[in-house]
């Protein structure tokens, strides 16, 4: 993936950019991005822990999102650390607003494949949203070193993304995969407009 010209659509298949009111007012609440990017970390390795345990019968399921657990986690690790440097608290959980409009997208009942396919889908989506907004940060916050704190977070996700497409890919059809996925992200443009703008959330 060609991470120095990601594109937000021909890349990532999101369909709409992050409004750029955002960028300006993460910066100005950086304690409270950082908790809650913190937490989207844990949530993201505790995500990958039930998947293995829901599907332990899919063998690479297991193998390839084993080690992402533990990446997720020392990613928490990181952001609590940055947010100690900083002496700043690790605040509390807050509701995900984004999170939660995925999730009531996701097949209710149906066959065990449809909702295999929508949990990685919906995985997929969140990395990739997460990829484009550490993007976001690593090029227009006035600091650079929190520009490089944030690049490194994007190149990570970058790649995440694409290993839950690939899963989905391995375990249905593809046409299937690609017909549900833009169905997704449609969808998914349809949250980011609804959804507030707010700079005290990742998402």
């Amino acid at each position: 993936m060609d991470i120095e010209n990601l594109d937000v659509k021909n890349i990532l298949g999101l369909q709409l950019p992050t409004d750029p009111r955002w960028i300006n007012l993460a910066e100005m609440q950086l304690e409270e991005i950082l908790t809650d990017h913190a937490y989207c970390e844990q949530k993201a390795a505790t995500t990958c822990i039930t998947l293995i345990q829901r599907y332990s019968d899919k063998d690479k399921l297991v193998r390839d999102l084993s080690p992402i657990v533990t990446e997720e986690w020392g990613h928490f690790r990181l952001v609590l650390a940055e947010l100690h440097k900083r002496n700043l608290q690790l605040g509390k959980q807050r509701k995900d607003v984004y999170v939660n409009k995925l999730i009531e997208f996701q097949h209710k009942g149906g066959s065990p494949e449809d909702r295999l396919l929508d949990h990685l889908l919906t995985m997929a989506l969140i990395e990739a949203r997460s990829c484009e907004r550490f993007k976001r940060l690593s090029e227009g916050l006035n600091d650079e070193y929190m520009r490089k704190f944030y690049r490194r977070f994007m190149e990570s996700e970058a790649g995440h993304y694409t290993l839950f497409i690939e899963l989905a890919d391995t375990y249905l059809p593809k046409d299937r995969v690609r017909k549900r996925w833009k169905q997704w992200l449609a969808y998914e443009k349809e949250v980011m407009i609804e959804i507030e703008v707010r700079g005290d959330r990742i998402h």
